[in-house]
């Protein structure tokens, strides 16, 4: 139930159904004011379903992506929502390169290379800061491997050592393969737990992923992708900023087009200072072979159907929400309880969003203790990044963690979390 109502909260929001409907023409520019907190995703998520083209959500930095990652995550399902991260702490540093990242970017760029349905993809400036190898050189990366298909192992041995690929007795991370008999491990930058290969004579018998730590079977494959490390900044391949490699149709959602401006100018240079720190006899690739400029950013963004969550009302379209943010009550239960009733009374409904199940009963034993009365609340267990107040909708959406002014936490992918 808790999921259905939340999903159900901007259905029938007629500003939702405008932005789908100016989303579906081409190249259109849109600003939207007025969405605050989670209200922003809950949008976002009802527009997506409804719409057959991938979506690329940027957010200000890292940490806000995560935040709205995991909203969009819990919404949609983290088959269609993908978090695309920056690969490294600092350019030109090669062994600060973060494998999990890298892992993440690779099964980005593999899935819009596949044919599987539309995805999600939330990003920050950094991580666009990036280039990437083209389309082109990542099919010409990829070992394509299936089920019934002649390969004889030694060749599959040579193409992996040709990746830069490692082998090694046991595979336990990203860019490993091990060989025993006539079955190989191998650990590719696109997925996130290896593949068991098993092989009769030079035909693929069997294809499945398997748990590092346990060594079990979890899933059978019939066809996968092995793809190297796409983000070695030593490789000589070509490389074009992500803006080029997503496709054409995709709508591109941006927070704060002046920030990632400004975020772009300090990144280069810091990018042009390191390079011109190095002092090394192996030749490395200028700034502008790696690094996007805010100037290549912007021209490419005017290509796509945009919307911009701040910026100049007068040159483009602009749809309005009327959403708020959750007030603070430093944790004075009878000022909650006196604006749930003021909420009730001018005709809002209250949800309060909840972690936890304990969660939830900790507000009905809070109210059940207090000496006044509440006269309308609804406990939604589902957890939500921050909450609003909608004046179209008439709904108050609480967040348990702001209203107890505890840490919320984010989660991302293979464990890494703040």
């Amino acid at each position: 139930m808790s999921k259905t109502l939340v999903t159900s909260l901007f259905e029938e929001s007629s500003q939702t159904r405008k932005l789908g409907q100016v989303i579906a023409q081409p190249q259109s520019h849109t600003l939207v004011e007025g969405l605050v907190g989670s209200s922003l995703s809950l949008v976002i998520s009802q527009v997506f379903k409804s719409s057959e083209v991938p979506f690329l959500l940027i957010l200000n930095d890292k940490e806000e992506a995560a935040y709205y990652l995991n909203d969009l995550e819990n919404l949609l399902g983290d088959q269609d929502v993908l978090f695309y991260p920056g690969s490294y702490r600092r350019p030109y540093q090669i062994e600060e390169t973060d494998n999990a990242n890298v892992l993440l970017r690779s099964e980005v760029l593999n899935r819009i290379n596949s044919r599987k349905k539309p995805a999600l993809i939330v990003t920050y400036p950094e991580a666009l800061f990036e280039k990437v190898v083209t389309r082109k050189e990542l099919e010409r990366n990829t070992l394509k491997m299936k089920v019934g298909e002649e390969l004889s192992i030694d060749f599959v041995n040579e193409v992996l050592f040709e990746y830069k690929f490692k082998r090694t007795d046991f595979v336990t991370e990203p860019g490993e393969f091990s060989v025993r008999g006539g079955i190989l491990d191998v650990f590719s930058f696109s997925n996130d737990e290896p593949y068991r290969v098993e092989f009769f004579g030079d035909e693929i018998e069997s294809i499945r992923t398997f748990d590092v730590e346990t060594q079990l079977s979890l899933e059978q494959h019939k066809k996968v992708s092995i793809i190297p490390n796409v983000e070695n900044k030593r490789m000589e391949e070509q490389r074009e900023s992500f803006l080029k490699y997503i496709a054409a149709k995709t709508v591109v959602f941006l927070k704060n087009e002046e920030l990632l401006s400004s975020s772009m100018d300090k990144l280069f240079a810091k990018a042009t200072e390191a390079f011109q720190a190095m002092e090394t006899t192996v030749k490395l690739n200028e700034p502008s072979e790696l690094f996007c400029t805010s100037a290549l950013l912007k021209e490419q963004l005017a290509t796509y159907t945009s919307v911009l969550f701040s910026g100049d009302k007068e040159s483009q379209p602009t749809l309005t929400f009327h959403t708020l943010p959750q007030p603070s009550f430093n944790k004075q239960f009878n000022l909650l309880i006196d604006h749930l009733n003021q909420n009730t009374e001018n005709g809002y409904t209250n949800y309060i969003f909840c972690s936890s199940e304990s969660q939830a009963k900790r507000f009905h034993d809070i109210f059940e203790d207090a000496h006044q009365h509440v006269e309308q609340f609804e406990t939604v267990v589902f957890p939500l990044y921050q909450g609003f107040r909608d004046e179209d909708q008439k709904v108050v959406c609480y967040t348990d963690h702001q209203i107890f002014e505890r840490y919320h936490k984010f989660n991302l992918k293979n464990g890494y979390a703040k």
